[in-house]
């Protein structure tokens, strides 16, 4: 209970934080579509219509549907935190954004392991599941995406895949200016969940 707590003080003091813009204001910073006092978010594979000065996160096509409060304080989050944030170019490794260090073991455990352990030998299962959430195949590596999981923050997920002789590699990859936007302990967070939903999505190609 402490930890749903938690983000729901963060939600609390991000909205706080949001009144200060008008919607169409953030809408044109953070990179969405603005209609009337909503922004229209796309994430992962949903899309959802977030409401303004409230907060409210509402499924666009299931609009019944729950949406988890940790995907709301993280979209909450990059929407406080884009302003004038521009892509660099230069592509980073977690362990490169500033303050990093201390997350890497979470970073780990909730991504780079998981997707190992999935996707490891299976670079072709990589491929056809990132095709679901709209991955943009790279040249690099065994199988290589680039998602968009923000329009400031995108992320790549580089597979060395695995063997007889050789264990599995993935390198994930930020824009440098990633850091500038979330916190380390976001990024983990989001990193995480684009692979938790490749996971899911895994089952049903």
């Amino acid at each position: 209970m402490a930890r749903i707590d938690d983000y729901r003080q963060a939600k609390n003091l991000a909205v706080e934080r949001l009144k200060e813009l008008s919607v169409a204001e953030l809408g044109k910073t953070a990179g969405y579509k603005a209609d009337d006092n909503r922004l229209k978010i796309p994430f992962l594979n949903r899309v959802f219509w977030v409401g303004f000065p409230q907060g409210d996160f509402v499924d666009s096509d299931e609009p019944e549907k729950e949406i988890p409060l940790q995907e709301q304080v993280l979209i909450l989050h990059y929407l406080t935190g884009v302003g004038r944030a521009k892509n660099s170019g230069r592509w980073v490794a977690y362990r490169e954004i500033p303050g990093a260090g201390f997350y890497w073991d979470p970073f780990v455990k909730r991504a780079v392991n998981p997707f190992k352990n999935t996707f490891g030998d299976k670079p072709d299962l990589f491929a056809k599941t990132a095709g679901l959430l709209g991955g943009k195949k790279i040249d690099a590596g065994d199988s290589a995406f680039e998602f968009a999981m923000f329009p400031k923050i995108p992320l790549q997920i580089i597979l060395h895949a695995g063997d007889d002789e050789f264990d599995a590699e993935a390198s994930f990859l930020f824009d440098q200016s990633a850091g500038d936007i979330l916190s380390p302990e976001d990024l983990a967070w989001l990193a995480g969940m684009l692979v938790y939903r490749l996971m899911a999505l895994s089952v049903r190609v």
